[in-house]
């Protein structure tokens, strides 16, 4: 359920299909993300998901995977 969430704000914030977005995709490698799209996307999923991101966790959030399992550990979807 988390990861259909991440999906849907991913495809609205960078204009990509659904169906390309895996675990294994990288916001900045795959999506092209720079640091004011990360900036916006955690935006996205703090107010969806009502959890906090720390800019100390940021760094370490490279995968949609990662942003998933980060989410699904802060809170209580």
């Amino acid at each position: 359920m988390v990861l259909e969430k991440v999906k849907t704000i991913l495809c609205e914030q960078f204009g990509v299909d659904e169906d390309s977005i895996t675990p294994e995709t990288a916001l900045a490698d795959d999506l092209g993300a720079d640091s004011l799209d990360v900036v916006d996307l955690l935006m996205s999923i703090e107010d969806e998901f009502e959890v906090e991101v720390p800019d100390e966790d940021v760094e370490n959030i490279k995968t949609v995977g990662a942003l998933v399992e980060y989410i699904e550990s802060k809170s209580n979807t």
